[in-house]
């Protein structure tokens, strides 16, 4: 517990919260609060006095709010801020933005000053844009005028990733910005995900990992709920630098659910899941994400990562259920 009387300054970016007792910070995800996470509870000594104090460590319980051993009124808390299991370091965030571009290439991938530059379908975000994954690019300027170009040999827009840290230099530049992306993490361990009960009693549960899509993979699929031209599919199922899968799993015979699995630099890669709409708010996603897991750590990955759109509050909280917790943040960048 360590002791701080500099009241005023506990108060920044404290915010309320529908379905909290007390103040979050502004940097703090609501659907991250629940037991098991590490948090750090700055809180007033005695309700009316202006000594604050932090606790730091593991959130037991969130009605009544305890931290470890220690039990914090909410009339006394300043601000709650959840934290990661451990310190994230802008290398931490180069290798896992590594390990996903190398899951979704481009057609034509080029270093131009830092910045890998993708070329592809021209649809999907991850494989046409340019993400900071070499170590000079959060230390320099932009390579703007080089980056346009490339992409304009392309007869596509020059549209940037930017990460949290690593992408630094370019968060001032003008152009059209996409949503906010949380990128989540996992380490893989312990005993297999998937052996939560099935939550459709006496079904046949089966879990399929192809090397190439098959047909009904494909028209199950879709991108931000819009199927994609064949083209922008025949990209998805290109072979990468490292272990491609797509995985269906079926009910009693019937495809119910899919995805498309990769494993880059030892991370496990997830995205593109989708539930048939007969089988949908009956827990499938998350039964197929669990098998996935289990298929990540047998083929030799030993943490797995995910994008999940900022305002998806009930996708974020499905990840956090599965153990999974923000890694850091990106968003994307149309430059004019």
């Amino acid at each position: 517990m360590n002791k701080d009387t500099t009241f005023s300054a506990a108060h920044a970016g404290a915010r309320r919260v529908e379905g909290f007792g007390f103040p979050i910070s502004r940097l703090t995800d609501p659907v991250s609060i629940r037991p098991g996470v590490r948090v750090v509870v700055r809180y007033r000594v005695t309700e009316d006095a202006g000594t604050v104090t932090d606790a730091i460590g593991v959130l037991r319980s969130v009605n009544p709010l305890q931290v470890d051993d220690r039990i914090i009124p909410d009339g006394n808390v300043v601000v709650l801020k959840t934290l990661s299991a451990k310190p994230v370091r802008n290398s931490d965030i180069r290798a896992l933005e590594t390990a996903k571009a190398a899951a979704f290439p481009g057609i034509d991938n080029q270093m131009i000053g830092g910045w890998l530059a993708r070329a592809g379908d021209g649809i999907t975000e991850r494989s046409n844009s340019a993400v900071p994954i070499g170590p000079s690019a959060g230390l320099q300027e932009v390579p703007l005028a080089e980056l346009q170009e490339f992409y304009r040999s392309h007869d596509l827009p020059c549209q940037l990733m930017i990460p949290d840290r690593i992408g630094r230099p370019a968060e001032h530049l003008p152009g059209e910005r996409g949503p906010e992306i949380v990128v989540m993490s996992k380490d893989l361990g312990g005993q297999p995900e998937s052996q939560l009960t099935p939550p459709l009693a006496d079904a046949q549960v089966a879990l399929t990992v192809d090397d190439s899509p098959t047909a009904d993979w494909f028209s199950m699929y879709e991108f931000r709920g819009q199927p994609l031209p064949k083209k922008a599919l025949d990209l998805l199922s290109q072979r990468i630098d490292g272990q491609l899968g797509f995985a269906r799993l079926t009910i009693d015979g019937q495809l119910a659910a899919i995805t498309r699995a990769t494993i880059t630099d030892g991370w496990l890669g997830y995205s593109a899941v989708a539930v048939a709409p007969e089988y949908r708010r009956q827990g499938l996603g998350t039964l197929l994400c669990q098998h996935i897991l289990d298929w990540g750590k047998d083929n030799g990955a030993d943490r797995a990562y995910l994008d999940v759109i900022d305002s998806n509050t009930a996708g974020k909280a499905l990840y956090h259920k599965l153990g999974f917790s923000e890694h850091h943040r990106s968003r994307s960048l149309r430059t004019r």
